[in-house]
């Protein structure tokens, strides 16, 4: 679900008119996008061919907005082309980046259902889009995915994919471990050298012994670590040694105020769900 300041504030439509030239034929709501608007920045929604086919995002009058224009080429078009953009919409300081690529495949799908049934250049199904585009808008911001159908062929899937940022880099002495029950993963799920070094990953070994014991390459035992870095499997621990020192933090006192999280934590803890360690009814805190 989209929160306020990243939610899609409106999709259009544009196309090349062979005599009204660029112009926008729907938009979802209606009038969102003043003709003003759109003056100022049609050339960058309906574009030379040096830009088609390539995501452009701009900034204008207090308005993001993303498009992918699209030229598609043949004789029985008017000036021989059909030129079209599908365009979301945003507030000027949303983080439209999650957006790009379903705006990319919506290109990609309104250019198969073209050049497969005529979608857009027949007059009568290209009334389809208007409600196509509300159902988008409503569907993406309320739930991140949308199942729309547009006839009973063709049903359009999106979903939102939450942009992450890139993980740290993995060194030999980082102890990977799990956020989740290993066990709970379906081992198709994961690339096999990553299946091969899974039951080395036990809280205990660190990358370098990983890749002994699993008797895999180290710098891809880093890679299949970090990739599980990157999708929140994992975490990383600095390697335990008996010559460091190690202090609770000021955040001991939530665990020893919270029940649920010392539970979880037991839990978390215990080698068998059955076996967890007693919980210590009185603390002594400084």
């Amino acid at each position: 679900m989209a929160d306020g300041r990243n939610k899609i504030r409106c999709i259009f439509f544009s196309e090349f008119h062979p005599v009204a030239g660029p112009k926008i034929t729907f938009q979802v709501p209606e009038d969102y996008i003043s003709q003003k608007l759109f003056d100022s920045v049609h050339i960058y929604i309906i574009t030379k061919p040096q830009l088609q086919n390539k995501l452009i995002t701009l900034d204008a009058l207090g308005h993001r907005i993303i498009g992918c224009p699209v030229s598609i080429q043949n004789a029985k078009y008017s000036r021989n082309a059909l030129l079209f953009n599908l365009c979301f919409v945003f507030g000027s300081d949303a983080d439209s980046q999650r957006y790009e690529p379903v705006v990319k495949k919506l290109a990609g799908y309104l250019t198969t259902l073209e050049l497969e049934t005529g979608f857009l250049s027949d007059e009568q199904s290209k009334q389809k889009l208007p409600q196509v585009m509300k159902e988008l808008l409503t569907q993406l911001n309320t739930c991140g995915t949308c199942s729309v159908p547009i006839n009973e062929s063709n049903t359009l899937h999106l979903k939102i994919v939450p942009t992450s940022e890139e993980p740290p880099v993995v060194l030999e002495h980082h102890v990977p471990v799990f956020l989740k029950d290993k066990e709970s993963f379906v081992s198709s799920q994961w690339d096999l050298t990553t299946q091969q070094i899974l039951p080395y990953i036990d809280g205990f070994n660190h990358v370098q012994r990983i890749a002994q014991e699993a008797d895999v390459d180290i710098n891809l035992v880093r890679i299949c670590v970090q990739n599980m870095l990157y999708y929140g499997v994992i975490t990383l621990l600095p390697i335990f040694q008996y010559s460091n020192v190690y202090v609770c933090t000021p955040d001991i006192h939530t665990l020893v105020q919270d029940s649920r999280l010392q539970s979880e934590c037991l839990a978390y803890v215990s080698k068998h769900p059955s076996h967890t360690p007693p919980r210590c009814s009185t603390s002594y805190l400084p």
